[in-house]
């Protein structure tokens, strides 16, 4: 049995390709980055965590709340330091300092994440130093019972 990161690797690499739809979760249809992570969600444990309530591409300007961040603590527990993250962590961006987080991927080896991104779809990036510098949070997915 392999552990829940090696599954959502496995789980994100199956979606690669999916066309970018905002609140979308459809493998191979579309999803925006929330999407992608609540339909790998749905593929380690069954079932999509709580459904998002409808929001504005500019929703994290607009409103200013961490509802990534808090959403990220409720399921996943506490933030993992960004030098001890590991392929199948859950990461978080913000584009601003002085914005919330809007953007998630997941870590798919040291130094690339799976990330559904509106120009392009679900795609693989190289994990450079500008996305580095714009995490916000890491977060693991949790044991399965």
């Amino acid at each position: 049995m392999t552990g829940p990161g090696e599954d959502a690797v496995a789980a994100a690499e199956r979606w690669l390709g999916t066309p970018y739809r905002h609140q979308a979760s459809e493998m191979g249809v579309g999803c925006d980055c929330l999407g992608l992570i609540r339909g790998v969600w749905q593929t380690l444990y069954g079932s999509a965590p709580e459904a998002p309530s409808p929001y504005a591409a500019d929703w994290a300007e607009r409103c200013g709340e961490e509802r990534l961040l808090a959403a990220a603590l409720r399921y996943c527990g506490p933030a993992i330091e960004p030098s001890a993250m590991r392929p199948g962590d859950i990461l978080l961006f913000r584009w601003r300092a002085q914005f919330a987080a809007k953007h998630a991927g997941i870590l798919s080896d040291a130094d690339h994440f799976i990330h559904a991104y509106e120009q392009a779809g679900v795609i693989r990036s190289a994990l450079v130093p500008a996305w580095r510098r714009k995490i916000a949070g890491v977060f693991r997915f949790p044991d399965r019972d």
